[in-house]
């Protein structure tokens, strides 16, 4: 069985989640969290091969829960759960290691597709012998079906994006777009693009820094309590 964890703070949301994933042969539902916090405390407590995890939760963003499971070494396989107009949150999900991602609202039927796509490429995984280029093509593409997950923007890396995101969200107060560079090894402009993307992708926040003479610096900060809206 796939033990599946539900991410969801929305009640109704998380319990009609949880009941197509036990519709769907071969997965059970392990757990349900309504927070950032308790996905990640059930995620490093719990058996748990599987998490469909919401973007947006009351304290932390999902693509926050992902980053932290991805940095505490957790291979688990997560489907992001995003709505229609958050495009770059589906291109960052991507980068932090999302497996696929499913589109608010959606049909039992669509929730089964992805569902029986991630236990069909679990089974192929499961085989012992080296693969060859067409068997990998082929197990990805079992994954990801007709259509390929959204890549990052032009002249975004993951490497860098994640590299980024950690700068931020561990320097005392914020940082400016050359105190970024300067700590990453990057020009101001390169480090000012990624900055200005997690700003888009709801991590990170923009305000002006005022000193004591001349224009105020733009800063950004890690945004700690998660993506805003609805």
């Amino acid at each position: 069985m796939i033990r599946t964890l539900v991410v969801d703070d929305d009640p109704v949301a998380a319990t009609a989640h949880a009941v197509y994933v036990e519709r769907v042969p071969g997965f059970d539902v392990a757990a349900v969290a309504g927070t950032g916090v308790e996905a990640l405390r059930i995620a490093a407590t719990t058996a748990v091969d599987l998490v469909l995890l919401d973007v947006h939760l009351p304290d932390m963003s999902g693509l926050d829960v992902l980053r932290r499971l991805r940095t505490a070494g957790h291979t688990t396989d997560v489907i992001m759960v995003t709505r229609a107009r958050d495009l770059a949150v589906v291109q960052a999900a991507v980068a932090f290691g999302a497996t696929q991602y499913l589109v608010k609202p959606f049909t039992f039927a669509v929730a089964r597709a992805k569902l029986e796509a991630h236990r069909e490429y679990r089974e192929r995984l499961g085989g012992t012998h080296a693969l060859a280029q067409d068997e990998v093509d082929e197990l990805f593409g079992t994954l990801r079906g007709p259509v390929a997950p959204a890549g990052l923007p032009k002249g975004i890396s993951r490497a860098s994006l994640a590299a980024v995101a950690q700068a931020l969200e561990s320097a005392d107060g914020g940082l400016s777009a050359h105190e970024a560079g300067t700590a990453l090894g990057a020009s101001r402009v390169t480090a000012r693009r990624y900055l200005e993307y997690l700003v888009e992708t709801g991590l990170g926040v923009r305000r002006a820094r005022y000193g004591t003479a001349g224009r105020p610096q733009t800063e950004y900060r890690w945004r700690a309590g998660g993506i805003s809206g609805p």
